[in-house]
Protein backbone atom coordinates (compact mmCIF):
# COMPACT_ATOMS: atom_id res chain seq x y z
CA UNK A 1 0.00 0.00 0.00
CA UNK A 2 1.65 3.26 -1.03
CA UNK A 3 1.43 6.32 1.24
CA UNK A 4 -0.24 8.43 -1.44
CA UNK A 5 -3.13 5.98 -1.81
CA UNK A 6 -3.56 5.37 1.93
CA UNK A 7 -6.24 7.34 3.75
CA UNK A 8 -5.95 7.86 7.51
CA UNK A 9 -9.39 8.44 9.00
CA UNK A 10 -10.13 9.84 12.46
CA UNK A 11 -13.54 8.49 13.52
CA UNK A 12 -15.19 10.10 16.55
CA UNK A 13 -18.24 8.37 18.04
CA UNK A 14 -19.23 7.94 21.69
CA UNK A 15 -20.39 4.37 21.01
CA UNK A 16 -17.21 2.22 20.93
CA UNK A 17 -18.96 -0.78 19.37
CA UNK A 18 -20.29 1.29 16.48
CA UNK A 19 -16.89 2.98 16.01
CA UNK A 20 -15.23 -0.45 15.84
CA UNK A 21 -17.84 -1.69 13.37
CA UNK A 22 -17.37 1.35 11.14
CA UNK A 23 -13.59 0.88 11.13
CA UNK A 24 -14.01 -2.79 10.19
CA UNK A 25 -16.42 -2.09 7.34
CA UNK A 26 -14.33 0.78 5.94
CA UNK A 27 -11.28 -1.47 5.80
CA UNK A 28 -13.35 -4.16 4.10
CA UNK A 29 -14.41 -1.61 1.49
CA UNK A 30 -10.83 -0.53 0.84
CA UNK A 31 -7.68 -1.73 2.56
CA UNK A 32 -6.15 1.69 1.95
CA UNK A 33 -8.22 2.98 4.88
CA UNK A 34 -6.55 3.21 8.27
CA UNK A 35 -8.98 4.20 11.02
CA UNK A 36 -8.19 5.71 14.41
CA UNK A 37 -11.17 5.90 16.76
CA UNK A 38 -12.02 8.33 19.55
CA UNK A 39 -15.06 8.24 21.84
CA UNK A 40 -15.36 11.98 22.48
CA UNK A 41 -14.66 15.28 20.74
CA UNK A 42 -11.92 16.12 23.24
CA UNK A 43 -10.19 12.80 22.57
CA UNK A 44 -10.59 13.45 18.84
CA UNK A 45 -8.88 16.84 19.17
CA UNK A 46 -6.02 15.19 21.08
CA UNK A 47 -5.51 12.72 18.23
CA UNK A 48 -5.81 15.50 15.67
CA UNK A 49 -3.08 17.55 17.34
CA UNK A 50 -0.58 14.86 16.41
CA UNK A 51 -1.41 15.38 12.71
CA UNK A 52 -1.29 12.81 9.95
CA UNK A 53 -5.05 12.51 9.31
CA UNK A 54 -6.57 12.82 5.85
CA UNK A 55 -10.20 13.17 6.98
CA UNK A 56 -12.57 13.05 9.94
CA UNK A 57 -15.82 11.15 10.42
CA UNK A 58 -17.88 12.26 13.40
CA UNK A 59 -21.17 11.44 15.07
CA UNK A 60 -23.47 14.32 15.98
CA UNK A 61 -25.11 13.33 19.28
CA UNK A 62 -22.22 13.09 21.76
CA UNK A 63 -21.95 14.23 25.40
CA UNK A 64 -20.13 17.44 26.39
CA UNK A 65 -19.46 18.52 22.80
CA UNK A 66 -21.65 17.47 19.87
CA UNK A 67 -20.46 16.85 16.32
CA UNK A 68 -21.02 20.39 15.08
CA UNK A 69 -19.26 21.90 18.09
CA UNK A 70 -16.41 19.47 17.39
CA UNK A 71 -16.43 20.56 13.74
CA UNK A 72 -16.14 24.22 14.75
CA UNK A 73 -13.14 23.36 16.94
CA UNK A 74 -11.50 21.46 14.09
CA UNK A 75 -12.07 24.33 11.65
CA UNK A 76 -10.12 26.74 13.89
CA UNK A 77 -6.85 25.04 12.90
CA UNK A 78 -7.82 22.84 9.94
CA UNK A 79 -10.17 24.90 7.74
CA UNK A 80 -9.98 22.54 4.75
CA UNK A 81 -9.58 19.05 6.27
CA UNK A 82 -12.42 16.82 5.00
CA UNK A 83 -15.02 16.37 7.73
CA UNK A 84 -18.02 14.06 7.30
CA UNK A 85 -20.86 14.22 9.81
CA UNK A 86 -22.11 10.61 10.10
CA UNK A 87 -25.11 10.75 12.36
CA UNK A 88 -28.30 8.98 13.35
CA UNK A 89 -30.03 12.31 13.91
CA UNK A 90 -31.22 13.55 10.54
CA UNK A 91 -32.90 16.92 10.23
CA UNK A 92 -32.74 19.92 7.96
CA UNK A 93 -31.78 22.05 10.97
CA UNK A 94 -28.75 19.91 11.79
CA UNK A 95 -27.73 19.68 8.13
CA UNK A 96 -28.01 23.45 7.72
CA UNK A 97 -25.99 24.11 10.87
CA UNK A 98 -23.34 21.65 9.73
CA UNK A 99 -23.04 23.32 6.32
CA UNK A 100 -22.73 26.74 7.97
CA UNK A 101 -19.95 25.39 10.18
CA UNK A 102 -18.00 24.13 7.17
CA UNK A 103 -18.83 20.43 6.99
CA UNK A 104 -17.55 18.64 3.87
CA UNK A 105 -20.36 16.11 3.71
CA UNK A 106 -23.34 14.89 5.71
CA UNK A 107 -24.48 11.28 5.88
CA UNK A 108 -27.27 9.74 7.94
CA UNK A 109 -26.66 6.40 9.63
CA UNK A 110 -28.88 3.57 8.42
CA UNK A 111 -29.23 -0.06 9.40
CA UNK A 112 -27.91 -1.31 6.07
CA UNK A 113 -24.44 -2.54 5.18
CA UNK A 114 -24.18 -0.53 1.98
CA UNK A 115 -24.08 2.71 3.96
CA UNK A 116 -20.37 1.96 4.48
CA UNK A 117 -19.89 1.73 0.73
CA UNK A 118 -21.43 5.19 0.43
CA UNK A 119 -19.28 6.49 3.30
CA UNK A 120 -16.09 5.01 1.80
CA UNK A 121 -16.82 6.57 -1.60
CA UNK A 122 -17.51 9.98 -0.10
CA UNK A 123 -14.33 9.85 1.96
CA UNK A 124 -12.22 8.85 -1.04
CA UNK A 125 -13.70 11.63 -3.16
CA UNK A 126 -13.29 14.24 -0.40
CA UNK A 127 -9.67 13.27 0.27
CA UNK A 128 -8.85 13.26 -3.44
CA UNK A 129 -10.21 16.80 -3.79
CA UNK A 130 -8.41 17.89 -0.62
CA UNK A 131 -5.06 16.54 -1.80
CA UNK A 132 -5.49 18.05 -5.27
CA UNK A 133 -6.28 21.45 -3.78
CA UNK A 134 -3.26 21.24 -1.45
CA UNK A 135 -1.06 20.48 -4.45
CA UNK A 136 -2.54 23.39 -6.42
CA UNK A 137 -1.86 25.72 -3.49
CA UNK A 138 1.69 24.41 -3.18
CA UNK A 139 2.33 24.95 -6.87
CA UNK A 140 0.77 28.40 -6.82
CA UNK A 141 2.90 29.44 -3.85
CA UNK A 142 6.00 28.18 -5.66
CA UNK A 143 5.03 30.19 -8.74
CA UNK A 144 4.22 33.33 -6.76
CA UNK A 145 7.56 33.30 -4.95
CA UNK A 146 9.64 32.31 -8.00
CA UNK A 147 12.31 34.77 -9.11
CA UNK A 148 11.64 33.75 -12.69
CA UNK A 149 8.73 35.35 -14.50
CA UNK A 150 5.91 32.84 -15.07
CA UNK A 151 2.57 33.26 -16.82
CA UNK A 152 -0.31 30.91 -17.64
CA UNK A 153 -2.49 31.29 -20.72
CA UNK A 154 -5.90 29.82 -21.45
CA UNK A 155 -7.04 28.28 -24.74
CA UNK A 156 -7.70 31.76 -26.11
CA UNK A 157 -4.10 32.81 -25.38
CA UNK A 158 -5.24 35.17 -22.64
CA UNK A 159 -3.38 35.48 -19.36
CA UNK A 160 -5.22 33.71 -16.56
CA UNK A 161 -2.29 33.95 -14.14
CA UNK A 162 0.78 36.15 -13.97
CA UNK A 163 3.27 36.13 -11.10
CA UNK A 164 4.84 39.33 -9.79
CA UNK A 165 8.20 38.64 -11.40
CA UNK A 166 6.60 38.33 -14.85
CA UNK A 167 4.50 41.49 -14.40
CA UNK A 168 7.57 43.43 -13.22
CA UNK A 169 9.40 42.63 -16.46
CA UNK A 170 6.80 44.50 -18.45
CA UNK A 171 5.96 47.23 -15.94
CA UNK A 172 2.43 46.05 -15.12
CA UNK A 173 0.63 44.86 -12.01
CA UNK A 174 -0.43 41.19 -12.31
CA UNK A 175 -4.14 42.03 -12.23
CA UNK A 176 -3.68 44.45 -15.14
CA UNK A 177 -2.39 41.62 -17.33
CA UNK A 178 -4.82 38.85 -16.35
CA UNK A 179 -7.59 38.61 -18.93
CA UNK A 180 -5.47 40.27 -21.62
CA UNK A 181 -4.08 38.56 -24.74
CA UNK A 182 -0.32 37.88 -24.72
CA UNK A 183 0.05 40.34 -27.63
CA UNK A 184 -0.32 43.05 -24.96
CA UNK A 185 3.40 42.86 -24.24
CA UNK A 186 4.86 42.26 -27.72
CA UNK A 187 5.33 44.67 -30.61
CA UNK A 188 3.84 43.74 -33.97
CA UNK A 189 7.30 42.79 -35.22
CA UNK A 190 7.54 39.98 -32.63
CA UNK A 191 4.01 38.55 -32.56
CA UNK A 192 4.67 36.19 -35.48
CA UNK A 193 7.66 34.49 -33.83
CA UNK A 194 5.81 34.20 -30.54
CA UNK A 195 2.73 32.70 -32.23
CA UNK A 196 4.50 30.47 -34.76
CA UNK A 197 7.66 29.43 -32.93
CA UNK A 198 7.67 30.11 -29.21
CA UNK A 199 4.18 28.96 -28.17
CA UNK A 200 4.30 25.73 -30.22
CA UNK A 201 7.70 24.98 -28.69
CA UNK A 202 6.32 25.50 -25.18
CA UNK A 203 3.39 23.20 -25.98
CA UNK A 204 5.77 20.54 -27.30
CA UNK A 205 8.70 20.78 -24.85
CA UNK A 206 7.24 22.56 -21.86
CA UNK A 207 9.51 25.59 -22.15
CA UNK A 208 11.27 27.94 -24.57
CA UNK A 209 14.62 29.61 -24.07
CA UNK A 210 15.65 32.73 -25.96
CA UNK A 211 15.15 36.47 -26.18
CA UNK A 212 12.39 38.72 -27.42
CA UNK A 213 11.55 42.41 -27.13
CA UNK A 214 8.74 43.38 -24.75
CA UNK A 215 6.46 46.41 -24.55
CA UNK A 216 5.89 48.58 -21.53
CA UNK A 217 2.45 50.09 -20.79
CA UNK A 218 1.11 52.60 -23.31
CA UNK A 219 3.04 50.81 -26.07
CA UNK A 220 6.43 52.22 -25.07
CA UNK A 221 9.21 49.75 -25.95
CA UNK A 222 11.19 48.33 -23.07
CA UNK A 223 14.70 49.63 -22.75
CA UNK A 224 16.17 46.13 -22.82
CA UNK A 225 15.77 42.75 -24.46
CA UNK A 226 13.30 40.63 -22.49
CA UNK A 227 13.81 36.85 -22.12
CA UNK A 228 10.45 35.13 -22.52
CA UNK A 229 9.62 33.29 -19.26
CA UNK A 230 8.31 29.78 -19.27
CA UNK A 231 4.66 29.63 -20.18
CA UNK A 232 2.40 26.87 -18.93
CA UNK A 233 -0.44 26.11 -21.36
CA UNK A 234 -3.84 25.18 -19.96
CA UNK A 235 -5.61 22.21 -21.50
Amino acid sequence: MNSEASIHVLHVDDEPDFAELTAEFLKREDDNFTVTTATSASEGLEHLSSGGFDCIVSDYDMPTQNGIEFLKSVRENSPDLPFVLFTGKGSEEIAGEAISAGVTDYLQKKRVADQYTVLANRLRNAVERYRAEKERKRQRKAIETAQEGISILNENDEYIYVNQAYADIYGYDPDEMEGEHWELVYPDSDTAIVRDVILPTVAEDGYWSGETTGLRPMGRPSSRIIPLPRRTPVS
